[in-house]
């Protein structure tokens, strides 16, 4: 293996370290958005009790669509981290 190949697997692999690290940080919105969803859900509530049961679904379902975005950071840090290296490194050669 000559020099330029070690010097090209490193940056493949560190590209990909720096890539998951950056995909994984999308777990952070969806944690925040869900806690302001849920704070303003029971502010609803506590305002209009008899509408309970039409906020909460709302708020479950947006919460649940909510989700699916950190699912996405999640997965692709995931596939970086464990898939992405060893495509590289057979391209590579």
């Amino acid at each position: 293996m000559t020099e330029m190949q070690f010097l090209a697997r490193g940056i493949a692999l560190a590209g990909c370290g720096i890539g998951a690290g950056c995909a994984l940080i999308a777990g952070i919105g969806p944690g925040i958005g869900e806690g302001n969803a849920a704070a303003k859900a029971l502010e609803a509530i506590g305002r209009q009790p008899e509408c309970k049961g039409d906020v909460t679904s709302t708020m479950l379902l947006g919460c649940a669509i909510a989700e699916t975005t950190g699912i996405y950071g999640f997965v692709t840090g995931l596939l970086l981290i464990f898939v992405a290296p060893g495509m590289f490194m057979r391209f590579l050669g």
